[in-house]
């Protein structure tokens, strides 16, 4: 695979960034998975950045019953936790390679740290993301997606999404403390497709992308700006 290498900082305690632009899923995710099982302690970490043609990926704990009507789009299993998701043009997709061990964090911290890396990037559009306890990821609100306040009260169980969309999904795995998979980042998309499954694994979530919140950017400005939130987060 080729990329665009931009160093993530001066010194060497960074990530590389990788630009890949667009890129089949199926090999990108068997170049990460052998990345991963080859790489050494000494190995560099580095952080993927692309986006993919139409696919539904499932979780290793994916139900069939969340892919309602594929269609034409194919679904391929993969090892990352979580259940099915939609990649596709306009969706920035980052996949942090990190040495959790070297760098000194449990996953839970490395979960935060994407999820902040997305937070931080939504901000720097003016969009405020928010976290739901229980349910990786980034989510706005709709009715106000600009507002600054925290979501307040506890969620309603019936309904913990209400008054929310998802524009940014995580799935990840690790192996002998080492990453791969990450986050995904809806810029503009084509949304079509989230109407065919239950994304993340929930009947009526709403997805959303920042051009349906009314932000106007390109992909590789959403993808420069999530890959250095990302290398600086996940930097010694």
């Amino acid at each position: 695979m080729t990329a665009a290498t931009i160093p993530a900082h001066a010194d060497l305690s960074g990530p590389l960034l990788r630009m890949l632009g667009r890129v089949e899923h199926g090999p990108t995710f068997d170049a990460m998975r052998a990345f991963t099982e080859a790489r050494t302690p000494d190995t560099p970490d580095e952080i993927w950045l692309c986006e993919h043609p139409p696919v539904f990926t499932q979780g290793v704990a994916g139900r069939p019953e969340h892919v309602l009507g594929a269609g034409s789009i194919p679904v391929v299993a993969t090892n990352r936790g979580g259940q099915v998701t939609f990649h596709g043009p306009g969706q920035v997709v980052a996949y942090p390679l990190i040495d959790l061990r070297r760098l000194g964090i449990f996953v839970k911290e490395y979960v935060y740290r994407v999820e902040e890396a997305a937070i931080r990037t939504l901000a720097e559009f003016g969009v405020t993301g928010h976290r739901v306890a229980g349910a990786p990821g980034i989510y706005v609100r709709l009715d106000d997606p600009f507002a600054h306040g925290a979501l307040t009260g506890p969620a309603d169980p019936r309904d913990p999404f209400r008054g929310l969309g998802k524009i940014s999904a995580l799935g990840i795995k690790v192996s002998n403390h080492c990453t791969y998979h990450g986050v995904a980042l809806n810029v503009a998309m084509d949304l079509e497709p989230f109407d065919r499954i239950n994304p993340c694994g929930y009947p009526g979530l709403r997805t959303v992308d920042l051009a349906t919140l009314g932000v106007s950017t390109d992909w590789a400005t959403a993808a420069d700006l999530l890959a250095r939130y990302l290398a600086r987060l996940l930097s010694r």
